[in-house]
């Protein structure tokens, strides 16, 4: 899937400083912690106390919660090797975007974008003599580009949910999902992608998400 600049390349269009979430949701499945796992071992110590771990699912799935700058791309692959399990990331930008990765062990990965419209907006092609963005994104040519992103990305839906179908089944999720229901999910908006990536994995049939017992009200 191209996204133009990448997910922080073009933030900077919005001339805002970010007042949600920004950084990465890491979902995998094991029985133990994931921050056990190798891939956390070079993060220092602080670093790991600022990881929130979300309501865990049954089977062992878990949602970690990482700010920016602790999570790389190669990361995903060796997550999936530790945990002998699909997993996925979502590469979240103040809680109105998120690039989705997913990939199994059999080496088989997919990518999709939650909140598509706010996307087309961020990921939109700048042209290259562009000097001032304040001014470019107030004229036809950035609506324009904003129309072709869009376009791309809408077309790029089927094979995202076909990806991600093939990969909750890898996870023993096996005709639990509808095509169609997830591109419908593809191409919905919340107002914190983080809800849509929670629907995401509801609608592909992991288990739901549970307050644990031993948590205080």
């Amino acid at each position: 899937m191209a996204v133009g600049g990448g997910l922080y390349g073009a933030a900077r269009v919005l001339e805002e400083v970010p007042v949600g979430f920004s950084g990465h949701l890491v979902f995998g499945c094991s029985e133990r912690p994931l921050l056990q796992s190798p891939v956390f071992d070079a993060m220092h110590q602080e670093s790991k106390d600022s990881v929130h771990t979300s309501w865990p699912r049954s089977g062992g799935w878990q949602t970690l919660r990482l700010d920016n700058g602790l999570w790389e791309e190669e990361d995903l692959a060796a997550l999936v090797a530790w945990t002998r399990a699909p997993a996925c990331v979502a590469d979240v930008y103040d809680s109105g975007v998120a690039l989705l990765t997913g990939r199994a062990p059999d080496g088989q990965k997919w990518q999709a974008c939650l909140n598509m419209e706010a996307a087309a907006s961020l990921w939109a092609e700048e042209p290259e003599d562009m000097e001032d963005v304040s001014v470019w994104v107030s004229t036809p040519g950035f609506r324009e580009s904003v129309e072709r992103k869009r376009a791309e990305l809408l077309a790029g839906v089927p094979d995202s949910a076909r990806g991600a179908r093939v990969w909750a089944a890898a996870a023993g999720r096996a005709g639990t999902a509808e095509q169609s229901t997830i591109e419908q999910l593809l191409c919905s908006h919340e107002t914190f992608v983080e809800d849509l990536f929670d629907a995401l994995l509801d609608a592909l049939g992991f288990p739901p998400a549970a307050k644990p017992a031993n948590e205080s009200e």
